[in-house]
């Protein structure tokens, strides 16, 4: 397909069958090394183990410009979603009533790293004249295909004015992120909070790891036997969140031989036994909690494994901060605060635009006031 650029002139965009048919080196420099998810070797492996394809209603269609040499200069992790689950983004209103419409709402295009709430970039290139270029590529996708929408989720702030400008529609939600006030240790850290919440901590890590063993395991030290108990975690924990598991076993291996020492696992252990893990990503900022599960209730462990041993992490590598994944109030009272994420929406039906558009008005303005209330309830010490 071919979209025109500012002068006019007609740009050729390809689509690929997927992240794993093109060289690895092409498609990681136009990613940057910041965000491990938007890595060939995340990306693929999710392919080659079938956690996305047609048959789970992801269908890998990355959005590729070359530059005048004849490489890959930019692109877009996309997909052809025939739902709209995974995305942590949630439609399914915008949905039906394009249904209720009339209309066929699927197949979508997304344009996202699949299962992961993670902001990041999604216009992948290093020439910002072709930023414009790749969103505008992914309307002629839309557009050509007879497609309802587009759909950029967990795009970073500094990416939100292009889709404004290309008149995206942008929606504003909510995670909560800790972070690193050049914090000495995690005493430094708890220093800072409120004296309630400072025992509430200690007395929670405490129960949480009364009579275990807390393993921090990296890269090569993750072996299979490993892999093997959290696969198990995991099951159970997708199970009950999404009634099945959105990743394959074979994902969890493949990353471990791919990705090395950008893994961490947390593996807590009774009498030698594994009951717990908590599997996170190290970015060049901030550490990513992704997956947890557990095969014995412990009061408090959730916490110590998710959130506790991810900020001493953070504060011994000297990250940023910690994002610790999707929506969970329960953050708060845990030193993490309230952020905005952002997605942009492209409708090209105006009727369908305009109705969005007075949704996202509404919902952003509460979203905000929410922020605001949150801001004013978090554990740390109040500056009079």
């Amino acid at each position: 397909m071919t979209t025109p650029d500012a002068g006019g002139k007609d740009i050729l965009a390809r689509l690929e069958e997927g992240v794993a048919a093109l060289a690895s080196d092409a498609w990681d420099r136009c990613a940057g090394p910041i965000n491990p998810f938007l890595s060939h070797a995340f990306l693929a492996a999710l392919e080659v183990s079938e956690s996305v394809g047609p048959e789970t209603g992801w269908q890998p269609v990355p959005i590729c410009i070359d530059g005048a040499d004849g490489q890959l200069a930019g692109a877009l992790p996309a997909y052809l979603k025939s739902h709209s689950q995974g995305e942590y983004v949630f439609d399914h209103g915008w949905a039906d009533a394009w249904h209720r419409a009339g209309g066929n709402y699927y197949p979508k295009l997304q344009i996202a790293v699949p299962f992961t709430p993670v902001p990041g970039p999604r216009l992948l290139t290093q020439d910002p004249a072709l930023q414009s270029q790749l969103i505008a590529a992914a309307e002629a996708l839309t557009v050509q295909n007879g497609l309802s929408s587009a759909h950029a989720t967990f795009v970073e702030a500094d990416q939100l004015d292009l889709f404004r400008a290309a008149g995206w529609l942008v929606r504003e939600g909510i995670q909560y992120h800790w972070f690193n006030q050049g914090y000495r240790d995690f005493d430094d850290f708890l220093d800072a909070l409120s004296s309630r919440k400072r025992k509430a901590i200690r007395k929670e890590r405490a129960t949480a790891q009364a009579g275990l063993v807390i393993h921090s395991l990296r890269g090569a030290d993750i072996t299979e036997r490993h892999w093997d108990a959290f696969w198990h975690f995991y099951q159970d924990t997708g199970a009950r969140k999404w009634g099945q598991p959105y990743l394959e076993r074979s994902f969890f291996s493949l990353i471990g031989e791919t990705m090395g020492d950008q893994l961490l696992l947390y593996m807590a252990e009774r009498d030698g036994k594994p009951i717990a893990g908590a599997l996170n990503f190290i970015g060049q900022e901030a550490l990513f909690g992704r997956y947890w599960g557990c095969s014995q209730d412990v009061p408090f462990l959730h916490f110590e494994l998710c959130y506790y041993q991810a900020i001493e992490t953070a504060i011994a590598l000297g990250l940023q901060r910690v994002e610790a994944g999707a929506q969970g109030e329960h953050k708060l009272a845990r030193g993490y605060v309230a952020t905005p994420t952002w997605s942009a929406h492209y409708l090209p039906d105006p009727g369908f635009r305009s109705a969005v558009a007075d949704f996202l008005r509404r919902e952003q303005a509460a979203v905000e006031r929410q922020i605001a209330f949150l801001d004013e309830v978090t554990p740390f010490k109040k500056i009079v």
